[in-house]
């Protein structure tokens, strides 16, 4: 099969290539599909880079997360069958960026029949990580004012939907006019466009001076620092990760003074620690995408030849939405 390899570290415009590579072959519990689509996700970049959490031995195909065909099942698993369309995370080395994947079956679920590939493929990383960063976390209500960061990238485009489906008042931040766009048809309540605005001044004027209860920062550093101004009285901030490149360093004694709460959001150890609870996830995600309240926003349809590139342009934070490989693009 084609698929994507990286051999070693470093941007993935410099280290992604396409090659010939040995089929995938499923292990116990494990099964291969014939991918349909696959987002490209800021792990993949910081993979490449040798900067995530979990960094597998190289050579390996990026691709966290896909939408695929089941093709073939190794011992043990009898969820699924040839033919099942399903999404769910890539099993490096074998990720989703190739015409053949492997996959876990503990964490593989079937794809919801109301999307197409590539909004089903990218349902399952952003889409978990909002609901248990709204629902569980920060235990969000309606009525509640949430401020989503990075609010037309992939997480956070995702956090806005559930936002707005929990009945929340949603304030997008978002950098450049045609993000503001995305954000504002996306369903955000008030959008700032931190390029020519001040979000902490936008918020503290829509409340009345009380702030945000809930605070979705995907980018940490200087985001983070500037959160702390607008949070409300009990308010929760969900650090989600670091896509500014800065981890901050909270001031607790502010957490004190203010009485907030600072939430830290690792998804994957759902995955470990408490794996009921993320099919129980999927279940309601598949609901409200049943229900039109949720939709994955696919900004470009990308064949297999040009996946380097769209993963390099999510590195770079140009890209608006999901940029997904499509195997029928």
């Amino acid at each position: 099969m084609r698929a994507w390899r990286v051999a070693e570290l470093g941007e993935p415009r410099d280290v992604m290539t396409l090659a010939d590579v040995e089929d995938p072959r499923p292990g116990p519990g494990q099964l291969v599909v014939r991918v349909l689509a696959s987002p490209a996700n800021f792990p993949d970049v910081l993979m490449c880079r040798g900067l995530y959490q979990v960094r597998p031995e190289l050579p390996f195909t990026p691709g966290v997360e896909l939408c695929g065909e089941v093709v073939s099942v190794g011992d043990g698993v009898t969820d699924v069958t040839p033919g099942d369309r399903v999404i769910g995370a890539g099993a490096l080395p074998y990720g989703g960026f190739g015409e053949l994947a492997l996959m876990e079956a503990a964490t593989t679920f079937p794809a919801p029949s109301g999307l197409d590939d590539a909004q089903a493929s990218s349902l399952y990383i952003g889409y978990q990580t909002g609901w248990f960063a709204l629902h569980r976390r920060a235990a969000l209500q309606p009525g509640e004012t949430l401020l989503v960061h990075a609010a037309a990238g992939g997480v956070g485009s995702a956090a806005v939907q559930l936002g707005k489906a929990a009945g929340a008042t949603v304030v997008g931040v978002v950098g450049g006019s045609e993000k503001a766009k995305v954000a504002a048809a996306l369903g955000a309540d008030v959008v700032v466009d931190r390029y020519t605005d001040d979000f902490v001044a936008v918020v503290k004027e829509m409340t009345g001076g009380r702030g945000a209860d809930v605070v979705y920062d995907p980018v940490g550093g200087d985001t983070y620092d500037r959160s702390t101004k607008c949070i409300a009285f009990e308010g929760r901030i969900l650090v989600i990760g670091f896509a500014g490149g800065r981890i901050q360093q909270a001031a607790l004694n502010h957490a004190l003074i203010k009485n907030y709460a600072i939430l830290g959001l690792h998804w994957g150890l759902y995955n470990q620690q408490a794996p009921g609870l993320v099919a129980q996830c999927h279940r309601e995600l598949v609901r409200l995408a049943d229900e039109g309240a949720i939709a994955p926003l696919v900004s470009e349809r990308l064949p297999l030849e040009r996946v380097a590139d769209g993963v390099q342009r999510l590195a770079d934070g140009t890209t608006v939405g999901r940029v997904v490989y499509e195997a029928s693009a």
